[in-house]
């Protein structure tokens, strides 16, 4: 017996355009649709404004990221990043304080 196959978004396309063309719009239709974890939360909240922009219903942060979907933000990444680096820092030089 032949694979059902679900077309989703693209069966409004019919029979033109190709098989695959019609699968790899699906693809990121149904992707850019979906909601997308927050960077700045962590809540499942985010949904796509316009092409490249990006709101969290919980937060309220908007942001810009990829066009389709949310990749890691650099500035997020790099601030936490930065404030781990800064609180292994202190931590001996309060230890050391402490010690003396």
């Amino acid at each position: 017996m032949a694979k059902k196959v679900k077309y989703g978004s693209v069966k409004r396309l019919g029979a033109r355009y190709g098989r695959t063309l019609r699968f790899k719009l699906g693809k990121i239709e149904s992707e850019q649709s979906k909601r997308h974890k927050c960077p700045y939360c962590t809540y499942v909240q985010v949904r796509r404004v316009s092409a490249g922009i990006w709101q969290c219903n919980k937060c309220d942060a908007k942001f810009t990221n990829k066009a389709y979907t949310v990749g890691k933000l650099a500035s997020v990444t790099s601030s936490s990043m930065n404030r781990e680096a800064e609180q292994e820092s202190v931590k001996p030089a309060q230890e050391a304080s402490e010690s003396e």
